[in-house]
């Protein structure tokens, strides 16, 4: 991190703080999450966004632990379902800055066609995609990320189908923003979800994050052999054939912004007939006495 960052952060000491809780936290020693969050909120602040203006959505896994223990809006909601919470928040309070979050398990196996049309209708909501590459709050079971032959406690024999690339899945569906960071990396973590925060439309942020308890095969040290800064081999964001061969290398594994399509409208900017509309869905909210009505038909 840069001087000039590290004496605005420092600055902002009391802002940074105005987002921790007195919650104590649950995660092991060594999870990736303890930088996740350290980073988010680095971002929130640097970015000048309150924490009466911010609204995260957890999902259902170790992610979702830390919905008390970070102080803002939050909904701890059901396993999949994050991302049409986050977007209904987002559609009836656009003036929120709404983040998602969910591991590998909910993104894509039970959440896999809400990912989908999030991407198709370009909601403006940032979404944190924490792959670790198992269910690690039931006990380690494997996801649809985890590597083929990775032997995980329902699979002693080593998993045996094929796994998904997050990254491959989501530029083939013509995303507006894509991005890949890694969660011992805080500084990166910072400088990628305050792009993602500067975006109009649905930002797609993969963390490859370490599970020290249940993933051991991809460790801190293991991403730390395998990853590389795409600014540095001077990738073009807009480019989204150059992102999708970036990413076909497992061993490989491209960190910073994969893609960008600022042209792309966003799911509110397409909704032509609230445009001489100033006030939101949630400004429009009245109390209405249907006494008469349920008097009609009793």
């Amino acid at each position: 991190m840069d001087k000039k960052t590290v004496e605005t952060l420092a600055s902002c000491a009391d802002q940074y703080m105005a987002y921790e809780t007195d919650q104590v936290m649950t995660w092991c020693g060594g999870c990736g999450n303890y930088g996740i969050q350290n980073a988010l909120k680095r971002a929130l602040v640097l970015e000048k966004i309150k924490p009466r203006d911010t609204l995260m959505c957890f999902d259902v896994g170790c992610n979702g632990n830390g919905s008390d223990k970070i102080d803002c809006y939050t909904i701890h909601g059901l396993h999949g379902r994050v991302l049409p919470l986050a977007a209904g928040a987002k559609i009836a309070n656009p003036k929120l800055t709404v983040i998602a979050s969910a591991g590998d398990g909910a993104t894509f196996s039970e959440g896999v066609s809400h990912l989908v049309h999030a991407i198709r209708s370009d909601y403006p909501v940032v979404f944190l995609h924490h792959d670790n590459q198992n269910y690690a709050l039931t006990t380690g079971q494997a996801s649809s990320t985890t590597p083929v032959g990775c032997h995980k406690t329902a699979t002693p024999d080593g998993v045996v189908t094929e796994n998904l690339n997050p990254l491959a899945m989501v530029l083939g569906l013509s995303p507006s923003f894509v991005a890949q960071t890694f969660s011992a990396d805080v500084d990166h973590m910072t400088k990628i979800f305050q792009e993602a925060l500067h975006h109009k439309g649905f930002s797609f942020v993969q963390i490859l994050q370490s599970c020290p308890t249940y993933n051991r095969e991809t460790s801190d040290a293991w991403y730390s052999e395998h990853v590389f800064d795409v600014e540095k081999e001077k990738h073009d964001v807009e480019d989204i054939w150059a992102a999708r061969k970036i990413v076909e290398n497992p061993k490989k594994l491209p960190l910073g912004i994969l893609y960008r399509n600022p042209q792309k409208k966003n799911f509110l900017d397409s909704v032509l007939h609230r445009d001489h509309l100033k006030t939101t869905l949630t400004e429009e909210v009245r109390h209405t006495d249907i006494s008469k009505f349920l008097e009609k038909i009793s």
